[in-house]
């Protein structure tokens, strides 16, 4: 928002609508001497009788009509005896009601406010106040002033309202001094202002380079930014280079630093492959947690499914499906073990062999549940499978705490209720969600974990699916034979040959696989937006938005996801009179323009055309932008049949999905796939990464570039190695070095 824009009024607050006690957004009602204006925005610590100071803009909201959008607010004591009582009448202060804020103005006048705080034992002159009421009082209206107070210390430190709610539900009325002593408790995981925020408000408090605080958290952030990279631990002799490298610090006194934080708990120490393994406890935990249920569970395997074999030689003859050997050993396996991993490549009859597995076990009087790492993974479960799938944040019924972090309401005090689950996708499933299904499993449940080990791995920390593999502790079934009719397709014969190491049959243009040779940058760019505008739509019928997805390794370079999303959007969805449009966080998006959500957001509200209502959003799912209303400063975004509303603050989590990169395609099916293929980055053009990419392709691929591209992807068997530590707990190879 340009600072041309902004406007600033001053008055008093009248009354709160409405306040959200955990991140602080607030609607009230200010007096500003001219008409009883409603403003809104995060304001946690204003009450009635408030003298404000608002800068921001006025807009329209749909419903609630004309509102002033505060971005920055200064609050003032209120300082006449009628805004004092204002304040004092309206419960701000617990114990003090209307009769007795009266009294107490009639007697101390504009000065209440400053006896209240300094000198409450004078109210006991008042009738009806003793001196131990008088001093509760005291306390109370101290403890309402800490609030304000900490807000306004923090935003002369560049902390924003909202983000000091969370510093003050950590710290109290202390906050400001313990930000000022140590700047480096804003990186905790409950306030996350990360580190780097942490270190330029050190810097203008001029702490030292070498404060210890700020090599702890220093190494404490090494380890929670390689989360990000898919590591649940790092090895010590690489953490502690990493962190002195990026301290600026010689490595003794990160050295110190770390055996503090070894001391103290904050990190946890294994052995694993004769390496020390440094871990932040949450993913310690949630490694050994695994290990330890999936021990106890091949232990104490749930009950054997009575006549399994004969229960499926009548399946087949009903269905008129002959199994193939694979395919029996993995669903007799599903009946007569507690837990099965299924894992295949395309085509080779994972979703006919699920499909049987979940019939006999209804069949048999067991409950199934059904499950998948995401919307679209979960709706493409539902569509194979016919019967209801949900995501597992869904299906685990997730809350969020006072930091606003994921928690479950299905754990070990209230499980699941079901006698088998069956999840999908499990190579998209990281180690912490991995650890809160294994908490809601009830005793004795069948478990049967789905997935294709060639496939890229979870974008957060962990390595489930190929840690249980490799463990050799569980059932594994591979379904390797490619049936014939699968074999007719190229996607599904390139898609195999890929993964074993051999180039790709591109001279065929008979089926379903097509190569296109170009050689420039611009060239591959133009002939992707031809495809996606005309080709494509007068040949096949494909809709551009809803059928054709544009896949990338890359974000960045004239054919990563953020050149191509632009190019793609002027093709497809151009600046036209009457198409509105926003530029948002530097992105521009237009009504009609895909998009897709890039983060999980538990609370953002939904509604269907039915009426139906429900909260969360989910990183990755993908929809178009309905309706663009820059008055009330919001967005409608139609994905599937859900309708969800964006403040445009909140439109930050969006981007453009006409392209989107190989990672953010996990999970997702699209009827035709469009690829670039030109040189890279080596470390994001390898072989597991062209796999998943092809296989994302349902109907139709085209790949658009140059051989030497595909040759290099194909070769580059580089997979992207995640520092993972279940396997270990599994087969007992890790060792623990310092006791929690």
């Amino acid at each position: 928002m340009e600072k041309s824009m902004l406007l600033e009024m001053t008055g008093t607050v009248e009354r709160i609508t409405f306040r959200n006690e955990k991140n602080g957004f607030t609607v009230l009602e200010l007096n500003n001497g001219e008409e009883l204006a409603t403003v809104v925005g995060s304001i946690p610590a204003a009450e009635p009788g408030d003298e404000l100071h608002v800068v921001g803009t006025w807009t329209e909201h749909p419903s609630f009509g004309r509102q002033f959008s505060a971005q920055i607010y200064e609050r003032m004591q209120p300082s006449t005896a009628e805004s004092i009582l204002l304040y004092l009448s309206s419960g701000a202060v617990k114990g003090i009601g209307r009769a007795m804020a009266k009294r107490m103005v009639e007697t101390f006048g504009e000065h209440t406010l400053e006896v209240l705080e300094k000198e409450p034992e004078r109210l006991a002159q008042i009738s009806g106040i003793s001196e131990r009421k008088a001093q509760q009082m005291g306390e109370e209206y101290r403890k309402k002033q800490g609030i304000r107070e900490v807000i306004l210390g923090l935003q002369k430190l560049g902390v924003q309202p909202e983000e000091s709610v969370r510093v003050y539900r950590i710290y109290g009325p202390e906050s400001v001094d313990r930000v000022r002593e140590n700047p480096y408790c804003l990186c905790t995981e409950e306030v996350d202002l990360g580190f780097r925020r942490a270190d330029m408000i050190a810097e203008s408090l001029e702490h030292p380079a070498d404060d210890p605080s700020r090599v702890r958290a220093g190494i404490l952030f090494v380890l929670q930014h390689n989360l990000y990279n898919g590591h649940t631990y790092l090895p010590k002799d690489k953490l502690l280079p990493t962190a002195a490298a990026m301290l600026g610090l010689p490595r003794e006194q990160v050295d110190e630093a770390f055996g503090e934080l070894e001391q103290d708990g904050s990190v946890l120490l294994c052995t694993i492959h004769n390496k020390c393994a440094v871990y932040l406890p949450k993913l310690y935990h949630a490694e050994v947690f695994s290990a330890a249920r999936l021990q106890m569970m091949m232990e104490y395997p749930c009950q054997s499914v009575a006549g399994g074999e004969e229960a499926l030689n009548d399946f087949e003859k009903e269905v008129g499906i002959s199994y193939a050997p694979e395919q029996r050993e993995a669903i007799l396996a599903a009946l007569s073990h507690g837990m099965l991993v299924l894992t295949g490549g395309p085509g080779t009859g994972k979703t006919t062999t699920l499909d049987a597995i979940i019939r006999i076990l209804q069949r048999k009087g067991e409950k199934v549940l059904l499950a998948a790492p995401t919307g679209r993974a979960a709706k493409r479960m539902s569509e194979l499978t016919g019967e209801e799938a949900k995501t597992l944040h869904r299906l685990l019924q997730v809350e969020w705490d006072e930091s606003d972090s994921p928690t479950f309401a299905r754990n070990e005090q209230k499980p699941l209720e079901c006698d088998a689950l069956i999840i999908d996708e499990l190579s998209m499933v990281d180690s912490l969600l991995f650890e809160a299904v294994l908490r809601a499993l009830p005793m004795g449940c069948r478990l049967v974990l789905v997935g294709d080990c060639d496939q890229l791995p979870s974008v957060g920390p962990g390595n489930v699916l190929g840690d249980l593999i490799m463990s050799g502790m569980l059932p594994v079934v591979q379904l390797r034979h490619i049936f014939r009719q699968s074999m007719q397709s190229l996607i599904v014969t390139n898609a195999h040959k890929i993964i074993a190491g051999e180039m790709p049959i591109l001279n065929d243009h008979s089926g379903d696989f097509f190569f296109m040779q170009r050689t420039e940058p611009e060239q591959i760019s133009q002939t992707i937006q031809e495809l996606c505008s005309t080709r494509l739509p007068a040949t096949y019928s494909f809709s551009p938005f809803t059928d054709i997805q544009v896949l990338s390794p890359t974000r960045k370079g004239e054919l990563g996801t953020g050149a191509l999303n632009r190019v793609l959007q002027d093709v497809l969805n151009p600046h036209k009179a009457g198409r509105r449009e926003v530029k948002i966080n530097g992105s521009l998006f237009r009504e009609g323009d895909k998009v897709m959500q890039t983060r999980n957001n538990y609370t953002m509200e939904w509604e269907r055309s039915d009426g139906t209502t429900g909260e969360g959003v989910y990183n990755g799912d993908i929809g178009i932008i309905q309706q663009i209303d820059r008055s009330a400063s919001v967005l409608s975004v139609l994905m599937d049949d859900r309708t969800v509303t964006y403040e445009f603050e909140t439109a930050a989590e969006l981007e453009l999905a006409y392209a989107l990169t190989v990672h953010k395609s996990q999970g997702s099916e699209f009827p035709a796939v469009v690829m670039p293929m030109y040189p890279g980055p080596r470390p994001l053009y390898y072989r597991n990464l062209f796999y998943t990419a092809i296989t994302r392709a349902k109907h139709l691929l085209i790949l658009v570039g140059t051989q030497q591209t595909v040759r290099l992807m194909v070769t580059n068997n580089r997979r992207m190695y995640r520092y993972s530590g279940l396997k270990d707990f599994l087969t007992g190879e890790a060792v623990f070095e310092n006791e929690p």
